[in-house]
């Protein structure tokens, strides 16, 4: 939060007011507003004559699946990233109103799912990060072993060069099998490369055939937070016609000194991770940027390439089953965004009635917040117990 100076230039709105923003409405960027604040002239705000509509029904309504497809509906534009939302246009949109007693039991009906659903969420999310730093636990000790009398060169001295990525305007619209796309920055996703991060390119742009992405290139990111900048992932899987944007840099090791999946482990050990976050600079602390300068000198361990084979190949077999449940819990994750959705869909729209369940359910529901407070403490086998639902 911040305090303006002055209201000039700005809206204002108040608790229950529902807020759209005009250029994005059609991708749910509304909702009704919970605190006094200013927005800009890119919003429009609009209150209730009467108060036909419970504020938290409304704010489900306009925020649902089918409510969504009548925002795309109404929203006018060339291309959807250009779409906008216009006052007329939102005032005519029709409006499901039950009576007041059944809007109160769909908030009170989703508020205790929700909270069901957050807190399911909040334990998946844990029990990842659990997984994680045990896969990043075992990289620890396995270079740790190896790391004992190798030399400590600088890694400039084990790359045979460094690449950087460029950033045409995306396109809307279906990617076609012969059209170039560009690879998005979460693509590189904590030691992960997420193949389907791509946004297609203008079949005007010209793409230098050297920027094609392979199977097999070691990628970092030039910029990111703190925490992610310089993050580090070896490509599998690539979609042909692909390539990086400029925030992400592809190193080619030398082959004679460094292997790029060895060089992917090594480069997210706590040891180098702080030696890049120490690197990274820019104008705001939340993306600062790594050079090419940077990178090389970054100090790092270099064991013989029979180590690092070794490494590779033990921290493979050690992991190959927490990568497999956190595989299963990261599907389960999407299957729980995906169940909320539709249940809010349902509810909000009639398909479900829950008029029965809701009278045997409390008042206020615990948030996840305040159901998780000792997660932090939790095993892995604890994690796993809360999310079930």
């Amino acid at each position: 939060m911040f305090k303006a100076e002055t209201y000039v230039g700005h809206k204002l709105c108040w608790p229950d007011d529902l807020v759209i923003n005009s250029l994005w409405a059609w991708s749910r960027g509304l909702g009704v507003a919970r605190d006094h604040g200013i927005v800009s002239t890119a919003y429009g705000v609009y209150r209730q004559r009467e108060q036909t509509l419970d504020p938290a029904y409304l704010d489900h309504l306009v925020r649902s699946e089918p409510f969504q497809w009548e925002l795309q509906v109404r929203s006018q534009g060339v291309w959807k990233s250009r779409l906008q939302m216009t006052d007329a246009r939102w005032l005519d949109a029709p409006l499901l109103i039950p009576p007041a007693d059944e809007q109160a039991v769909i908030v009170k009906y989703l508020a205790h799912a929700n909270a069901r659903i957050d807190k399911a969420i909040a334990a998946k999310r844990r029990l990842i990060a659990l997984l994680q730093e045990q896969v990043r636990s075992q990289a620890e000790t396995l270079i740790s072993d190896v790391a004992s009398g190798a030399p400590e060169p600088l890694l400039g001295r084990a790359l045979r060069r460094i690449e950087q990525g460029t950033s045409p305007s995306a396109v809307e619209g279906d990617l076609a099998d012969s059209q170039w796309a560009v690879l998005s920055l979460s693509a590189v996703n904590r030691g992960v490369f997420v193949p389907t991060a791509l946004k297609p390119v203008s079949t005007e742009f010209v793409v230098p055939p050297a920027l094609e992405l392979h199977d097999g290139d070691l990628l970092m990111t030039r910029s990111n937070t703190r925490e992610r900048v310089g993050d580090v992932a070896v490509v599998a899987g690539v979609r042909p016609r692909s390539f990086m944007s400029d925030l992400i840099y592809r190193l080619v090791p030398r082959s004679d000194l460094l292997t790029t999946d060895f060089a992917s482990i090594l480069l997210r050990t706590r040891r180098v991770r702080v030696q890049i976050e120490a690197a990274a600079r820019g104008s705001s602390d939340t993306m600062p940027k790594l050079s090419q300068g940077h990178i090389k000198g970054l100090r790092v361990c270099l064991p013989s390439l029979e180590a690092q084979n070794h490494v590779v190949a033990t921290l493979e077999a050690l992991t190959k089953p927490i990568r497999a449940a956190e595989d299963r819990a990261e599907r389960e994750l999407q299957l729980l965004r995906e169940f909320r959705k539709r249940l809010v869909a349902d509810v909000v729209t009639g398909q479900v009635d829950v008029r029965q369940i809701a009278k045997y359910l409390p008042d206020a529901e615990a948030t996840a917040v305040e159901q998780l407070v000792d997660c932090e403490d939790l095993s892995v086998e604890d994690v796993m117990e809360m999310g079930e639902v």
